[in-house]
């Protein structure tokens, strides 16, 4: 995320309790695809993890999560509908080496500045272990800039996200796109990333 007194932490920090209850289950289905494509009992890191939500799914599964989240609410949430501590992790502090077969970074990673993006994409790769699965998933558009609730968003295109993962050296990087919605309440053009470490 962006530092603490930027107009998009600030968003997440007043609206926490909000916004964790107002996410819907549209992701669930390509979490269950991104799990399929991991060992039972497997470790992943959650970034963003909002509410908790695809946490929750995953422990219930067997596996070894560990959820994160930049910002202090939105962590203090997802705690307490999981019964367990959530870390409190700025992505620009990701700063583990090859400790997860899995990495779920649902509608978050969004909200980095395109100039930062690549070195953020480097250190999640850095996490992972050889094999390991990443997922995350971008608004799409042309240019960053803002939403009507005065959030940050890089939205970038297929091909700009395509050039900006194949910065590291991943054995596999498929980029789909697809209607949705958002909490913005308007249509929303998405681009999924599922990443698959050499």
């Amino acid at each position: 995320m962006h530092r603490k007194d930027d107009p998009t932490s600030r968003f997440y920090s007043d609206n926490a309790a909000t916004y964790a209850a107002a996410l819907s289950d549209a992701s669930l289905k390509r979490l269950d695809t991104f799990l399929a494509g991991l060992s039972a009992g497997a470790t992943i890191l959650e970034l963003g993890c909002g509410s908790g939500r695809d946490s929750a799914v995953m422990i219930a599964r067997g596996f070894d999560v560990l959820p994160t989240d930049g910002i202090l609410e939105m962590a203090s949430e997802a705690s307490s509908r999981l019964s367990v501590p959530v870390l409190v992790l700025r992505f620009e502090d990701i700063d583990m080496v090859s400790a997860f077969d899995g990495i779920w970074a649902n509608a978050c990673l969004l909200h980095v500045p395109r100039s930062e993006l690549g070195g953020i994409l480097q250190k999640i790769h850095t996490a992972l272990r050889p094999g390991g699965v990443f997922y995350a998933s971008f608004k799409a558009g042309e240019t960053e800039g803002h939403d009507t609730l005065g959030r940050f968003f890089n939205y970038p295109s297929g091909d700009w996200l395509q050039e900006c993962y194949e910065a590291a050296p991943w054995k596999s990087i498929t980029v789909e796109e697809g209607a949705g919605g958002a909490y913005d309440g308007l249509p929303t053009q998405w681009l999924y990333v599922t990443a698959i470490k050499l």
